[in-house]
């Protein structure tokens, strides 16, 4: 899609949310973002120019002012706090790259930021992420000691709606360098956006969690986002269970990761 298509785009939904309010709609305040055309690396489309190519898939892309495999955690975070390729930042208080330790032995996806994530620019600090935390303790794993936790997009979605696939597609470049900077032994996914996302797959978390996938070399699992077991309770013994089968993993790979 090229940028005056997604201008054009914009400006219709714009209209509409104008519309439904009645009055300018917050959800699009402030100027509109910065889009690019999008562009083929490996078969996928990636938003940037020639000269902003990024980390796609797994591979490195190097480009002028760009990120590739060798990109630090500190120069990752500065491109996202600079980022426009999205309508998301155009209503953001803070970005939220991620919060841990820089050498992980689990990498935590989520979805996205919520209220209280874009106020502290942290992710996870609502009353999901403090059941987060209680669900990483109970098997030896904490973002103060050998975690590192990040969402498939970085601002906030408006209403904390789900990501668009375009969003979470023009954010895909951030996640593939963190992923290579940090290089976790493991990673587990919180919920269906982030599994789909991750692997570009239909199927979410009521038919993958508790499987061990593969993604680049790395093993998965996915489980419930906390705030859904806090919509569905219910399910927080399914979790636990696929929680014991991550734990189970992680004791393959290092039987002391959580000393």
């Amino acid at each position: 899609m090229t940028k005056d298509d997604k201008q054009i785009i914009y400006k219709l939904l714009k209209t509409a949310s104008d519309s439904i309010y009645g009055y300018s709609s917050p959800d699009f305040a402030g100027e509109m973002p910065e889009f690019q055309d999008d562009i083929l690396v490996s078969g996928e489309q990636v938003a940037g120019s020639s000269e902003q190519l990024a980390v796609s898939g797994g591979q490195s892309v190097a480009g002028n002012g760009g990120l590739s495999s060798e990109s630090t955690l500190s120069h990752i975070n500065k491109k996202i706090a600079e980022c426009k390729r999205c309508a998301l930042c155009a209503n953001r208080r803070n970005v939220v790259p991620g919060m841990g330790v820089e050498n992980p032995f689990v990498l935590v996806i989520g979805e996205g930021p919520g209220e209280e994530e874009d106020k502290q620019g942290k992710p996870f600090v609502g009353s999901a992420g403090q059941l987060l935390d209680k669900m990483l303790a109970a098997i030896g794993l904490s973002r103060e000691k050998n975690c590192y936790i990040a969402n498939i997009v970085k601002c906030r979605p408006p209403a904390n709606r789900n990501p668009m696939n375009e969003e979470a597609d023009a954010c895909r470049p951030f996640l593939d360098a963190q992923i290579a900077a940090l290089k976790p032994r493991a990673i587990l996914c919180a919920g269906s956006v982030a599994v789909k996302n991750l692997f570009h797959s239909e199927d979410g978390v009521m038919k993958l969690h508790g499987q061990i996938l593969d993604f680049n070399g790395i093993p998965v699992v996915t489980t419930w986002h906390p705030s859904a077991l806090l919509r569905a309770p219910e399910n927080k013994r399914t979790a636990w269970e696929d929680l014991k089968v991550f734990r189970t993993l992680l004791l393959s790979l290092s039987p002391d990761y959580d000393k």
